[in-house]
């Protein structure tokens, strides 16, 4: 216990600290995929701010600094959540097509790698 190396996340506090950190980031995307729809249409905040958290999951994930707290089915409930009412909605901002699909396809992309991410090493 205590601090086994000398880099940040070698310490319990540090783990714990990291763990709070993943922990608001996984229940902020839980509440929002849970919460009334318009509150992830594209030009809301949560609609912003959903593909963020998911982003740093990823990265967090990368670095082997994620684990049990992600599962992807779960990731892929999300993932058709969300992208249904992107799908259903954005059309009403007008958008062009090429940030249409551009970002479509973001969207996606971020979804997909986190939920990669997520997912046990096959032996």
């Amino acid at each position: 216990m205590g601090t086994w190396g000398s880099g940040n996340f070698e310490s319990d506090t540090a783990l714990d600290h990291l763990s709070t950190f993943v922990d608001r980031l996984v229940a902020e995307v839980a509440e929002a995929m849970a919460s009334d729809p318009v509150e992830i249409e594209p030009d809301e905040y949560w609609g912003v701010a959903v593909p963020c958290n998911l982003e740093l999951l990823h990265v967090l994930a990368r670095a082997g600094h994620v684990s049990a707290s992600l599962q992807p089915q779960v990731i892929a409930e999300w993932k058709r959540t969300f992208m249904a009412v992107w799908e259903r909605t954005i059309d009403d901002l007008e958008p062009s097509p090429a940030y249409k699909e551009g970002r479509r396809d973001v969207l996606t992309r971020t979804f997909d790698q986190l939920a990669a991410a997520a997912a046990p090493p096959v032996p």
